[in-house]
């Protein structure tokens, strides 16, 4: 009788698909040849999925060096923890205060350490209130389907069952209601194989972003302890 049961539970189980995409980014009607780094991700409509647990040893991180963030894009689950190492022989000051998960690190000095828990969806923009130059984003999804594109804007969503979904779109060079305007619906069926293809505008224009204080960055001071060696 269990072999049975465990038959039909097999048999009756929705199949999973595994679901291309494609993302082509353009810049003043060009398409680019780099159209990595766009996140497409599924939100299924009219329930909940229980989002995958991150694995507490193999915590992601966005490491300060060279007066950058590296890597500049992360993706992880509701729930999930970031860690923000300074290798750089100076201070970081590591925030964000505009969309997403809210925090501010203060100022740490080279060789240490800070961890951050994004306890919800969204998407967090990371900057540091030293160094103007330096940004991130971090995306916390409440969802296991997405992809994140390659450089030829390839993606692929595995595991993926039957249902109703809203489809979401982020890249980092696109502007926010350019973005919003891709989001669509679509519907998962047994053979589907596809999401369609995706085509994004990058800006033109750079918009400079203020420091945590709602203020212009000053200009680098040579003498100042945040670039001094600790």
């Amino acid at each position: 009788m269990l072999l049975v049961s465990v038959l039909v539970a097999a048999v009756c189980a929705p199949a999973q698909q595994e679901l291309k995409g494609h993302v082509q980014v353009t810049r003043n009607g060009h398409r680019l040849k780099n159209s990595s780094e766009a996140v497409v991700w599924l939100s299924l409509i009219g329930t909940t999925v229980e989002p995958p647990k991150q694995d507490p040893s193999r915590i992601p991180q966005l490491v300060q060096k060279n007066k950058s963030f590296q890597p500049s894009l992360l993706v992880i689950p509701v729930g999930g923890k970031v860690e923000f190492p300074n290798h750089d022989p100076f201070f970081h000051n590591v925030f964000s205060l505009f969309e997403g998960k809210r925090f501010d690190l203060g100022l740490y000095e080279s060789g240490t350490t800070r961890f951050v828990q994004f306890d919800k969806p969204g998407v967090s923009y990371i900057f540091c209130n030293i160094h103007a130059q330096m940004s991130a984003v971090v995306i916390t999804l409440a969802t296991p389907y997405y992809a994140v594109s390659d450089a030829h804007g390839d993606l692929t969503i595995p595991n993926v069952p039957p249902g109703r979904y809203e489809v979401q779109v982020f890249h980092s060079s696109v502007a926010p209601e350019e973005l919003r305007a891709l989001s669509r619906e679509i519907t998962v069926a047994p053979g589907t194989t596809s999401i369609g293809s995706f085509t994004l505008t990058e800006n033109d224009v750079t918009v400079a972003h203020k420091n945590k204080y709602g203020h212009d960055y000053d200009r680098p001071d040579p003498d100042s302890p945040a670039y001094a060696r600790p």
